[in-house]
């Protein structure tokens, strides 16, 4: 299965008062952790930038599999990036592992485990769950994706995802990283850093 990573990192962060891409977690801004996670476990990785491009872009790692693209129109939501990203990732990828920038704390042994469980069910939506509650990432079939591309982008992509919770497998974790969305400065003050498993 080819697999592709998706990481938003294009918001204000109106909330946090400063860019969340670029705030340290465990030696390096979320941005640069996410990436590093991601790259041993994915064919390439799209970053969504738009606030801040720039600056944020420099806490990218180098490798030739990371394509960095700019969404100009940021401040319409979540799915104009979301968009953005998937219309970067060819056609030969079966799958993509979606990421927020705000979620740093999700171990790297469950985005083994999220990837896994999207090659042996093959279902079209892949939603880790702690302790009952949906989290983040998520991994995105191609038929999840067309339907994404499809949608007004005055939409939510909760319009999709929903639809697919009939088919979607829900995987129980015991990381609470995947609910850990660092909004606000005291979510960030609450952070702590995760076991040692990347």
């Amino acid at each position: 299965m080819s697999t592709a990573g998706l990481i938003l990192a294009a918001g204000r962060s109106s909330r946090m008062g400063s860019d969340k891409a670029l705030l340290g977690f465990r030696g390096r801004p979320f941005l640069s952790h996410l990436a590093h996670l991601l790259l041993p476990r994915v064919d390439s990785l799209v970053v969504v930038l738009g606030h801040h491009e720039q600056r944020i872009r420099e806490a990218l790692p180098a490798s030739p599999r990371i394509r960095a693209v700019v969404n100009r129109d940021y401040e319409r939501g979540m799915l104009t990036s979301l968009q953005c990203g998937l219309a970067q990732i060819g056609q030969q990828v079966d799958a993509v592992l979606w990421m927020l920038v705000d979620h740093p704390a999700v171990r790297g042994r469950t985005l083994d485990r999220l990837l896994a469980a999207a090659a042996d069910s093959r279902a079209p939506l892949v939603i880790p769950r702690h302790g009952g509650e949906r989290g983040h990432p998520v991994v995105l079939s191609r038929r999840v994706m067309t339907d994404l591309l499809d949608l007004d982008p005055g939409s939510s992509p909760q319009e999709v995802v929903r639809g697919y919770y009939s088919e979607a497998h829900f995987l129980d974790t015991a990381d609470k990283g995947v609910l850990l969305d660092i909004d606000r400065p005291e979510d960030y003050r609450a952070l702590a850093p995760p076991e040692h498993d990347q």
